[in-house]
């Protein structure tokens, strides 16, 4: 089947064209003005006055996430269309094993898990503790699975967090097999002791969350992780990177030549820690790990974007429903943590990035989709419109307007951290692997299922 887009502004991270774009098997075959054609292409569509942007890849996602409160409420089914939606046509999600679980057979339930999932999709791989045959199951992921990405937590020791000693191990082994170790960085026995500490004096609700993880146990995790990741010789990612002292350690690092990347998400860029003060009801959605920090924090992480110290923009999606959250109403240790978010990245940024010259058309598209695709081993494949590339391209409509709200997201929740916020800018068109999934704000029937996508070696 041959698609052809006509008259769209063709935006990459480098350059900005008025061109079209044949599309074929899924694939894009031609980018050129006035293209000509033996026969004429199955579908033509106008797409005058919009840009064309190469489909969103969200690198933080966590799907059908298991918790004391149960699943998380979206499942691959549900987040990936809320995915769509939002413009969004590829997700990395995580591969977290029980004890004594091997990652192979974590992998192989995780992709059963998804089977179903809407857009393409990819795992980072999380080692959840140290044991002797982790060296090779390690190996085996990347050389057997084309898995190169893998997690680990310096925070929730009671579960899937690692020790000094065991995090060490592992970024040498990733290092030593050419992988990419993406971190956590919060000081997760600190904060353990800060929480028991509130507890014992009662101090119980949703405001003692951000005072129990500081800003200060991120940074001092991010330093940590950033002189372990240096003496192993192993590069690292930090994941939602939502404090400004974190940003000084990782700016330090990258002008030393350490391969450090950072990723911040929205509600880093957008929200603080005045969600915090209120009744229960409205302030548990926003429990989330790292907390939401302040003004201040949020200036930096700017700063962080415009002077590339952070490369891409994730969103931690963890959506959970009220009464999930209720289950620690009485103790906000009990909160389960996380928020929705992945249909609303690219707008919100949009709106608040490219809308309010924070950032150029250009970089948007390189935080939102290329720089992951880089990073992860997915690039040309995604995150670029070029000859030869996936044809998951947008049709970028800066004049939708758009109110967002529990009344018309997407996610499988009844909460959303940014109810009431305006959007100007979003997806007119959705294409993904050259079929139209999403026209005019509504999905088609019986979209194809994404594909599971194997990484190129870093």
């Amino acid at each position: 089947m041959e698609l052809l887009i006509k008259k769209g502004c063709i935006v990459n991270t480098d350059s900005t064209q008025q061109a079209d774009v044949l599309c074929k098997d899924g694939k894009i075959t031609a980018i050129g003005k006035d293209l000509e054609f033996d026969s004429k292409p199955d579908n033509i569509i106008d797409a005058g006055g919009c840009f064309l942007l190469p489909g969103g890849i969200d690198p933080h996602v966590h799907m059908h996430l298991p918790t004391h409160a149960g699943y998380s409420s979206d499942d691959f089914i549900s987040g990936s269309k809320a995915a769509l939606y939002g413009g969004t046509t590829t997700i990395i999600d995580f591969v977290t094993p029980q004890k004594g679980q091997s990652l192979a057979k974590a992998i192989e339930l995780r992709k059963s898990e998804a089977k179903n999932c809407l857009t393409d999709f990819s795992f980072h791989v999380s080692p959840v503790e140290w044991r002797d045959s982790l060296k090779d199951e390690i190996k085996d992921c990347i050389s057997l699975e084309g898995l190169r990405s893998f997690k680990v937590y310096m925070a929730y020791k009671d579960s899937i967090g690692l020790n000094d000693e065991a995090l060490f191990k592992v970024m040498e082994v990733v290092g030593k097999s050419g992988g990419m170790l993406t971190v956590h960085c919060e000081l997760g026995d600190e904060i353990d002791a800060l929480r028991n500490q509130f507890a014992s004096k009662n101090k119980l609700s949703p405001k003692f969350h951000p005072l129990s993880r500081p800003a200060e146990l991120e940074a001092y995790a991010v330093k940590k992780a950033i002189d372990l990741a240096k003496k192993a010789q192993c590069s690292i990612y930090i994941v939602h990177v939502s404090a400004k002292k974190s940003l000084k350690f990782i700016q330090e690092a990258q002008e030393n030549g350490q391969a450090v990347l950072a990723e911040t998400c929205p509600q880093y860029l957008l929200l603080n820690d005045a969600y915090y003060k209120g009744e229960f009801e409205k302030t548990a959605a926003f429990v989330m790990s790292p907390p939401l920090r302040k003004k201040k924090d949020q200036k930096a992480l700017w700063n962080g974007i415009d002077d590339k110290t952070i490369e891409t923009i994730g969103t931690d999606h963890c959506a959970f429903n009220s009464a999930q959250k209720r289950m620690g109403e009485n103790d906000f240790r009990k909160i389960p943590n996380g928020a929705g978010g992945v249909e609303h990245r690219l707008p919100l940024l949009y709106t608040y990035g490219v809308s309010k010259t924070k950032i150029s058309l250009n970089r948007f598209v390189a935080l939102t989709s290329t720089n992951a695709a880089k990073i992860f081993g997915l690039f040309p494949t995604k995150g670029t419109i070029a000859i030869g590339s996936d044809a998951d391209i947008l049709v970028w409509d800066p004049k939708i307007k758009n109110t967002i709200s529990i009344n018309n997201h997407h996610q499988n929740s009844d909460a959303n951290i940014y109810e009431g916020m305006k959007t100007k800018g979003g997806p007119k068109m959705v294409i993904k692997n050259g079929t139209v999934v999403i026209e005019n704000g509504q999905l088609i029937k019986n979209p194809e299922k994404g594909h599971f996508l194997k990484t190129n070696p870093f």
